[in-house]
């Protein structure tokens, strides 16, 4: 209480201090009125009395407007237009209302007609002119030239705020020696003192020349394409990239120094932003009671993070890692504390716990991301990725059937298409199972297939990081290996797009762009921390693993893909089973697993998807 009052009383004591400064604006004003008017000499003698005595109205009148139109509201520091507007406005209006009152009090008969027109001109410098000065001072004046030399890329909106905030930072870590942009408009053209250079292909030859020591990428809505173009040139220039975060993450509408960081494999790899069916996906999930399994995985926490903007009725958590589930919880407490949370640390494999789920909560939809995919470890762990991928999609599927669950969403894989391993195999007879239950059931089961998810737990992003953090070598099993990526966010949102498209027993495909060389990814990772790919970090190609393919397939030739009403997912008609086949064989998975025999369940799994390509891919490991 003792530390707001103190605030309020240094708060109105500047007020106080400020206006006292301004009210002694309006007679040196006045007085330069007259000065002016006499061509910089004396005043006639006949004029003093009129002119002390028009100030018993100009004072109190104009002292009136400056209180009213709000002079004391801005802060000098950060003088603006808008306050160079209400002082107008103030002098302007309070002048009126005052030379109204002299002509009422003396007829203006002794004020010479040019007076007022000064008065007013010099009032309006005299009270703008300290306040933008004394911005100036702290901006610029104090500045002093040091810190990292800096090209910024983009003379753009964003390009100005940072740039006024790299010459405010009192660290004077950067120093902004020039612009570039494509925008021939802005070439020549200053902004806070920088001149904007020229175009973008010119930043080899103004690295050199302004002797920069970094290039600040200032667009924060350009593309991958762009952005890959822009490094490109920063790589032949030999000088680090810094980037604004996009444009989407940009919540608080403002660029700051403290914002800056490195140029992602994600901004190079990403697409364009996918633009969904907002309402749509508001009136299909807000206000449901929504259960997420493997809530704590990197698909299944983002997927929380964006269902609970969508204001869901009640959102139940599942997973069987302690620490991921512990900090999901933490985070969406703490950033949506009105949400009905649960969260359980349990396993999907276990009937009892998930019947105990679904009568305690009753969902409503049901998104099952709990799966193995690690796909060399999985090779030799038939038991638990049969266990994991496919009884436990059989537990929680017919959980949501028997108690009545509107939609059921399986988050499947490009790797269940003409699998080549135990881990997709799994997960395309997670897909048939789904897919010929829906028929059966009054829930609607709808499947989303797609690639790798840039940054995800166990993907070889976070791998090539930490080889290249160590020195190298990085490794790459095969030199044309390639494969589909995108960001997490895109994937969950697609999920979701897709959840309110399916009418049941779907397979919906995402649209997963053009396939990337791993070995481009990861000669770009080590391009982005500052290295030569081959020379500073080594690329070893190890040979592909058991298991892996060097193309993925995101659907099958048999499954006709077609168009739905978003064009970045596709449809893929489902494989019929007889379901009696599919029961009993699920039936001998389980003996198969609690015999511990693998060779059952590769046996079982193998009738269950005669496309897959064991053998092939088999013979091609053992040949590379």
């Amino acid at each position: 209480m003792k530390r707001k009052l103190r605030n309020l009383l240094d708060k109105a004591r500047k007020s106080f201090v400020v206006a006292l400064v301004d009210l002694a604006m309006i007679p040196l004003a006045w007085l330069g009125a007259y000065w002016l008017r006499f061509n910089l000499g004396p005043i006639s003698p006949e004029l003093e009395a009129p002119l002390l005595r028009a100030l018993w109205v100009l004072v109190p009148v104009q002292g009136a407007a400056f209180w009213y139109f709000g002079l004391y509201r801005g802060m000098w520091r950060f003088a603006s237009m808008p306050d160079l507007l209400r002082i107008l406005k103030a002098v302007g209006v309070g002048g009126i209302f005052s030379f109204i009152l002299l002509f009422l009090w003396t007829r203006l008969d002794d004020i010479p007609r040019s007076v007022p027109i000064f008065y007013t001109m010099l009032l309006v410098g005299m009270l703008s002119g300290p306040r933008f000065i004394y911005r100036w001072l702290k901006d610029f004046h104090l500045y002093t030239p040091g810190g990292q030399r800096v090209l910024v890329v983009g003379a753009g909106r964003a390009g100005e705020m940072l740039v006024r905030d790299l010459l405010r930072d009192p660290r004077h870590a950067y120093q902004p020696v020039g612009f570039v942009d494509d925008d021939r408009a802005k070439w020549g053209w200053e902004i806070h003192g920088i001149r904007v250079l020229g175009g973008c292909d010119c930043i080899p030859e103004q690295v050199t020349e302004r002797a920069a020591e970094t290039i600040i990428l200032a667009i924060p809505s350009a593309t991958s394409k762009e952005i890959r173009r822009l490094v490109k040139l920063a790589e032949q220039a030999g000088v680090p990239v810094r980037t604004l975060p996009r444009i989407e993450d940009l919540m608080s509408g403002r660029v700051g120094v403290n914002e800056l960081r490195e140029v992602s494999i994600e901004d190079l790899l990403g697409r364009e932003p996918v633009s969904l069916d907002w309402p749509a996906i508001h009136a299909g999930l807000d206000g449901r009671r929504i259960l997420v399994t493997g809530a704590g995985g990197s698909i299944g926490s983002e997927l929380c993070r964006q269902l609970a903007h969508l204001g869901p009725a009640e959102l139940v958590l599942v997973d069987n890692g302690e620490f991921n589930l512990y900090a999901i919880e933490l985070e969406l407490s703490r950033d949506f504390p009105e949400m009905e949370l649960q969260a359980y640390l349990s396993d999907v494999r276990d009937a009892a716990a998930v019947e105990r789920l679904f009568e305690r909560h009753h969902p409503e939809v049901v998104f099952h991301a709990a799966a193995y995919k690690h796909v060399p470890l999985l090779e030799h762990q038939v038991r638990e990725a049969v266990r994991n991928n496919v009884l436990g999609t059989r537990v929680v599927a017919e959980a949501a059937d028997h108690h009545g669950c509107g939609e059921f969403v399986l988050i499947s894989t490009d790797k269940a298409v003409n699998p080549a391993n135990v881990m997709g195999t799994t997960k395309r007879v997670a897909e048939l199972f789904c897919q010929n239950l829906d028929a059966r059931s009054g829930t609607r089961y709808i499947t989303v297939r797609f690639g790798n998810v840039l940054g995800s737990a166990g993907s070889v992003v976070p791998l090539f990081r930490e080889q290249i953090k160590r020195g190298g070598p990085v490794t790459v099993t095969h030199p044309e290996i390639e494969r589909y990526f995108m960001t997490i966010p895109e994937a969950c949102q697609l999920i979701m797009q897709a959840a309110v498209l399916g009418e049941g027993g779907e397979i919906f495909v995402l649209d997963m762009g053009e396939p990337v060389k791993i070995r481009y990814l990861a000669e770009q990772m080590i391009r982005l921390a500052g290295r030569e790919p081959g020379e500073e970090v080594e690329i070893v190609y190890t040979g592909l693993r058991p298991g892996e393919k060097l193309y993925e397939e995101l659907f099958h030739e048999g499954e006709a893909l077609g168009d739905t009403s978003h064009e970045k997912i596709f449809l893929a008609q489902c494989r019929k089973v007889e379901w009696e086949e599919i029961c009993s064989s699920l039936d001998e998975m389980e003996e198969g697993c609690k015999a511990f025999d693998d060779n059952k369940l590769l046996s079982v799994l193998g009738r269950l998807v005669p496309e897959n390509r064991w053998s092939e891919s088999n013979r091609r490991c053992a040949g590379s």
